[in-house]
């Protein structure tokens, strides 16, 4: 044996990077198998990798993988989630047989969840949240159904959860990481050395772990979906996952409904900023979400929106919402009331079409493991309605009659089984089903002999059997079903809304000018134009998103559909200070530069848009308001935003404060009530609103330390940009924990 086999041999911890900030640590001898960091689709990666494969023992397939887990220090890092352990739990609990009885891997040893309490704690809360959603009937009332519902709801969780609901802490250990070295297993000891940053010993082997992720980077998604140019449709149905929770090469089982040109997404699973830039899709296009029920798959990207600049449409049944609710907070350790500041919350009625700005929507209910609702939506034209079924997620008839409602032939069970099987099978133009088996997805043969003429087999991550392509297909990823053909041009319409918003005081013939001017659809990778280059266009933004790279700074700033390129172009600023290039298929108003220019001197609005210019570059370098924020919410936030100075030595109370402070120049300081230095503030800082987050009437004070410009904007304005409320939200609570010590 040469030297390096015999080192390898002798090596006794093996350390393999998995994906940005995301290790696996194997410890043969303390029989320790450690995912350290486990962002979205983590298990999927470990696939790919082989660090989870197929094994058998005893006449048992089960699979291999981790059976710990140690967790981010932080739950968000460049806004992504850093920790979303349900799957990676529920592979160890199930597929690795941990948790089933009689099983040879059931040895009665649990997985192991590390790192902070804090994030220990937020993780057990959040996945017993999605095992079983809503814990009791009193929760579920409390949602405004009836009492027959609610027992109805009870009785299918306890049926999959064979009669009792297990605190997390009944499946799951806990090690708690202080700031000393403390054992995991068997002789192996984990020190924390820095925020994230880990050493794993075991003997006289050390590896160390940065969890990590460096400034702008971001997980890699386990799959490539390419670039797709996506058509607006007036009712179309756009197919952005077909897979599950376990499938490598695509997104979990996931659509969007185009009706009229607007978009709306039924779920957010893993990866779903991926999927939208895969589509040619800017955060800020969606219309509103619809969502089925809380597991991961069908809810982790729930937490884009909570940090983008506005607040999504989101539609679902009372209980789905709840439940969503209590485990989305719970995540993220946030009261339950935050969940309606990050969304405006649209509650469907259940078994009932309901309007949604011309298109109907029907939710009814599935039973699951959790509070879960599929969906039809349908809008008339020509002589009937169109519909699609999105049947995600679905129970198996086999289940239904032999599990959930095992005496079907009489009685009330017997009616319910009824209801929910000619639900699944109403008909339709189109439906996606799922088909993903076991306990408790569905299986195609129930489908049968239904009679909707184009099905398409989801939620499941191997091909279709030949007895269940008879049955259905499948939809590559950005296909496009379309039920009512386009005779409208709407993103004319869209162009014309957004030059309204910026030309308000514009006659509608120099409107209809400008929307003369060509639509021109880019490549993903184009270059609109180069720094140190003339304009030659302003371009309007109307589908997708652009990049704008300083070079002098390497300040790197994203501009999504309804930005207006080049809006602050006068003679004097008529050289591109950036270099502009799209992230994906873009479709945008080409306006010629000396049209723009003619346009805005015409109209004497060069010194308003200098103004405004100055004001969002302002909020646009503060931590406050740097990120994920558009041009047109910039806009509106110069619009009200005012200028007042103070003098060295002036103070004043912030009780009933309606205004949120922005230093502009000087410096102040933060007073406790007794007088005490909370806080040294200076350019780019705020003060104002935190005793909206505080527990106790507690009265801060702002005292200037030297004469000092303060921008305001009001606090109503400000706390309805989901990523600035989250922001304002974190500072608070740092302060008033200083005050509490």
């Amino acid at each position: 044996m040469n030297q390096t086999s015999k080192s390898a041999v002798q090596k006794k911890i093996e350390l393999v990077k998995v994906n940005r900030g995301v290790y696996w640590v194997s410890i043969p001898q303390a029989n320790l198998r450690i995912l350290c960091g486990c962002p979205a689709d983590t298990v999927k990666h470990l696939r790919k990798r082989g660090l989870v494969d197929e094994q058998e023992r005893d006449g048992k397939k089960y699979e291999s993988g981790p059976n710990a887990i140690l967790l981010s220090d932080v739950l968000l890092q460049n806004g992504l989630l850093s920790n979303l352990a349900e799957f990676p739990l529920l592979q160890m609990l199930y597929s690795q047989g941990m948790f089933i009885p009689n099983h040879p891997n059931n040895t009665g040893e649990k997985p192991l969840l590390m790192g902070t309490q804090a994030q220990i704690q937020a993780q057990l809360e959040y996945f017993y949240r999605g095992n079983y959603g809503l814990i009791s009937k009193e929760e579920i009332m409390a949602t405004g159904i009836s009492e027959a519902l609610a027992d109805h709801l009870m009785h299918i969780k306890l049926r999959f959860a064979f009669g009792q609901m297990k605190p997390s802490n009944q499946l799951v250990d806990q090690l708690p990481i202080p700031d000393q070295a403390v054992e995991i297993r068997k002789g192996a000891f984990i020190h924390r050395k820095d925020t994230n940053i880990y050493e794993i010993k075991f003997q006289e082997e050390t590896v160390v772990i940065d969890l990590n992720l460096r400034p702008k980077e971001s997980y890699e998604p386990p799959y490539y979906l390419g670039f797709h140019k996506l058509p607006r449709e007036y009712f179309s149905i756009v197919h952005t996952g077909e897979g599950d929770a376990w499938d490598v090469n695509r997104p979990c089982m996931a659509s969007i409904v185009m009706f009229q040109g607007k978009i709306y997404l039924i779920d957010a699973g893993p990866d779903l900023l991926t999927s939208l830039t895969a589509l040619g899709v800017s955060i800020n296009e969606v219309a509103g979400i619809f969502n089925t029920h809380a597991h991961d798959d069908h809810f982790a990207g729930l937490t884009s929106f909570v940090r983008s600049d506005h607040r999504i449409k989101y539609f679902a049944t009372p209980f789905v919402r709840a439940s969503v609710a209590k485990k989305l907070c719970a995540l993220m350790s946030l009261e339950e009331p935050c969940f309606y500041r990050f969304f405006d919350v649209h509650d469907l009625t259940l078994d009932q079409w309901n309007n949604i700005e011309g298109m109907e929507v029907l939710p009814v209910l599935s039973p699951h493991p959790v509070e879960t609702n599929v969906f039809y939506f349908r809008t008339f034209w020509g002589d009937r309605y169109r519909t699609y079924g999105h049947l995600a997620d679905v129970s198996s008839f086999r289940v239904l009659e032999n599990s959930i409602y095992p005496d079907n032939g009489q009685g009330e069970n017997a009616h319910l089984l009824a209801k929910i099987k000619n639900d699944y099978l109403r008909p339709a133009d189109l439906k996606k089903i799922d088909i993903g088996g076991g306990m408790i997805h569905g299986e195609a043969i129930d489908f049968s002999q239904d009679t909707t003429p184009k099905m398409l087999l989801a939620h499941l991550s191997r091909p279709l059997t030949p007895e269940e392509k008879q049955i259905g297909s499948f939809a590559p990823f950005g296909s496009v079903d379309s039920l009512i053909e386009t005779h409208c041009d709407f993103l004319r319409t869209s162009a014309y809304d957004y030059l309204k918003f910026y030309f308000p005081n514009l006659p509608d013939y120099e409107i209809y000018a400008l929307l003369n001017c060509p639509m021109v659809v880019m490549n993903a990778g184009d270059t609109l134009f180069r720094s140190g280059n003339r304009y030659t266009h302003a371009y309007l933004l109307l589908t997708g998103a652009v990049e704008l790279v300083y070079p002098d700074t390497g300040i790197e700033n994203y501009l999504s559909a309804g930005s207006l390129v080049g809006f602050y172009i006068d003679d004097h600023d008529i050289t591109a200070k950036a270099t502009c290039q799209t992230s994906c298929y873009v479709t945008a108003l080409r306006i010629p530069v000396e049209m723009y220019l003619a346009l805005i001197k015409r109209y004497e609005l060069v010194e308003e848009f200098n103004h405004l210019e100055n004001d969002v570059v302002f909020l646009s370098n503060t931590w406050l308001f740097c990120e994920n924020i558009s041009l047109p919410v910039y806009i509106r936030l110069a619009q009200k935003g005012i200028y007042r100075k103070y003098l060295r030595g002036e103070h004043f109370s912030l009780h009933h404060s309606t205004e949120l402070h922005l230093l502009k120049s000087g410096k102040a300081a933060l007073l406790s009530p007794d007088g005490a230095v909370l806080e040294n503030l200076k350019w780019g800082d705020f003060f104002g609103p935190e005793l909206s987050f505080s527990e106790q009437d507690q009265v801060l004070e702002i005292f200037f330390l030297e004469d000092t410009e303060v921008y305001q904007l009001p606090i109503d304005l400000v706390f309805n940009i989901p990523i600035v409320y989250w922001k304002i939200r974190e500072i608070a609570g740092k302060r008033f924990s200083f005050l509490k010590h």
